[in-house]
């Protein structure tokens, strides 16, 4: 579980844009730059090359 706190701070590394917890709560989206980054072990992996790109149906289900 990411710390609320934690999530208020954290942006995404590409854009700066804020990141939200997916309803999985296993990654932390970032509308802005279309990417979902994982969240292993109760740690968020910040890394773009980690990040996986998001569909744009998911996109679109995101409110984007």
């Amino acid at each position: 579980m990411i710390d609320p706190q934690l999530l208020k701070i954290l942006v995404c590394p590409v854009t700066k844009a804020p990141l939200q917890l997916s309803s999985d709560k296993t990654e932390l989206l970032c509308k802005a730059s279309k990417l979902a980054y994982p969240i292993k072990d109760g740690i968020p992996v910040m890394l773009e090359d980690e990040a996986r790109k998001i569909p744009q149906e998911e996109y679109e289900a995101l409110g984007g």
